[in-house]
């Protein structure tokens, strides 16, 4: 069932984005198998779709909750799930924007948008799948959340659907390092997220991570079309604890910097 619902999103998200499709076929034209690490999601703190709700579909296949993070400056919350039994299942890494630490505006344009619609759409098991529920976005609205928040703006355009999909290092043969993987993503045209530095975490810390920058992509808002930026793909490397067991876990200076690969840019 899991299968299923990853081989979905993948499906929604690189018709969305086509360089993650396009770097994928990298590495299998390399020869590389390529390992799905996690997903992640974003949403609001709202009962009708926190994490909890967007979790449902994974509890429902077998996932269970592990780690819990907060990023303050963010305003964030977040979780990851992993499955009990398979191993190679892909963890899922859900957050969720905290409404009440913002202005009183920027929480009354996003409670609009989360009201146009009924319960209902939040309520139907498979959410995660349906993207913007909304409509047409304002762009003039967009503009505001983003002032405060470049998270909130993204999620106001594009709903429910996956961030980014990550790329298991620890799966390859040929690009076994984060570094040499960074090196062929570019090498290949495709531009990082050098927030915090192009290599987030180190292996004493027991994760590393890298991402490129979202895809820039055209979306209908109501005052026209403008250019904005969608999901990006992420790679990853897990290193072994001291009893010999892979990381398993997220590290919060490291999410941090990769939830800014999705920030607004000029393409």
């Amino acid at each position: 069932m899991q299968q299923e619902i990853f081989h979905r999103l993948w499906k929604e998200y690189a018709k969305q984005n086509p360089s993650a499709q396009a770097i994928l076929d990298l590495f299998i034209k390399e020869n590389e198998q390529v390992v799905n690490d996690h997903v992640a999601f974003r949403t609001f703190d709202d009962p009708r779709m926190n994490i909890k709700v967007l979790a449902k579909r994974f509890i429902k296949a077998g996932y269970e909750f592990k780690g819990e993070y907060v990023f303050e400056d963010k305003h964030l919350k977040a979780v990851h799930l992993e499955h009990p039994s398979e191993e190679n299942a892909p963890k899922v890494f859900i957050s969720e924007l905290i409404l009440s630490e913002f202005s009183e505006e920027f929480q009354k344009t996003v409670k609009r948008r989360l009201n146009s619609v009924g319960n209902a759409y939040y309520a139907d098991p498979e959410v995660i799948h349906k993207g913007s529920v909304w409509g047409k976005p304002s762009y003039v609205d967009y503009q505001l959340l983003r002032k405060e928040s470049e998270y909130a703006a993204w999620l106001y355009v594009h709903g429910f659907r996956v961030n980014h999909f990550t790329l298991s290092i620890n799966a390859l043969q040929k690009y076994n390092s984060i570094e040499k993987v960074n090196q062929f993503i570019k090498d290949n045209g495709f531009e990082m997220n050098t927030s915090g530095g192009e290599i987030k975490g180190t292996p004493e810390k027991l994760l590393q991570q890298s991402s490129t920058l979202s895809d820039i992509i055209k979306v209908e808002f109501e005052e026209g079309v403008y250019e904005i930026p969608a999901c990006f793909y992420e790679f990853a490397i897990r290193y072994p604890d001291e009893n010999g067991q892979l990381f398993s876990s997220f590290i919060a200076d490291n999410a941090n910097k990769i939830f800014e690969s999705s920030n607004f840019r000029e393409k």
